[in-house]
C-alpha cells in the first residue's frame, strides 16, 4: 500500500497528527522535524510522512521523552541498520530518570503529608506548614544560593 503523499497546511497537519499548530512550528524550530516547504503563498506544506513524524514525537513526548531524546529516538527511527539495543539503552536511560523524579515526588509528597498530619486545621491561626515554611525562608543563604544575588532583600 502506498502512502498518499498530498500537501497539506499546518492546520491540516495539526488535525492529521493531534499536534497544534504552535507546537509544530516549535518542533520545526527544534530541528524534530525539517523545516516545511513552502507554499507560492507563502504558506507551510507538509507531507503525509511529516505527519506520520509528528505522531512519533506526540507519542514520545506522552512517554515523557525530552526534546534531546526524541531527537535520538527519531535517528534511531529513521536509521534501518540501526541496532535496537540503542534504542533499548535510550530507553532506559529514560526509565532511571522517571524513577528518579518518582523517588523525589514520593519525599516531597511525605514532606507535605507530614506538615498537614501536623496542622489541627481549626481556627486557631498556629499552623505547623506556615511555621515549616517561615524557618526556610529564615535559613542562612547556602553559598550555592548566594549566587543568586537577586533573591535577597537589598534595602
Amino acid at each position: 500500500m502506498r502512502i498518499r503523499d498530498a500537501a497539506m497546511n499546518i492546520g491540516e497537519a495539526s488535525s492529521a497528527s493531534g499536534v497544534s499548530a504552535k507546537t509544530i512550528r516549535y518542533y520545526e524550530a527544534a530541528r524534530l522535524i525539517a523545516t516545511a516547504n513552502r507554499s507560492s503563498g507563502g504558506y507551510r506544506v507538509y507531507t503525509q510522512a511529516d505527519v506520520f513524524t509528528l505522531r512519533f514525537i506526540k507519542r514520545a513526548r506522552e512517554l515523557g521523552f525530552s526534546i534531546e531524546r526524541i531527537r535520538g529516538l527519531l535517528d534511531l527511527w529513521q536509521d534501518k541498520g540501526r541496532a535496537s539495543r540503542d534504542v533499548k539503552q535510550l530507553a532506559l536511560d529514560h526509565i532511571a530518570e522517571i524513577r528518579s523524579k518518582i523517588a523525589a515526588m514520593t519525599s516531597m509528597r511525605d514532606a507535605v503529608q507530614e506538615l498537614a498530619d501536623a496542622c489541627d486545621g481549626d481556627e486557631r491561626p498556629e499552623c505547623p506548614i506556615l511555621r515549616d515554611l517561615e524557618d526556610a525562608a529564615n535559613q542562612p543563604l547556602s553559598s550555592s544560593a548566594a549566587g543568586d544575588h537577586h533573591l535577597r532583600d537589598t534595602r
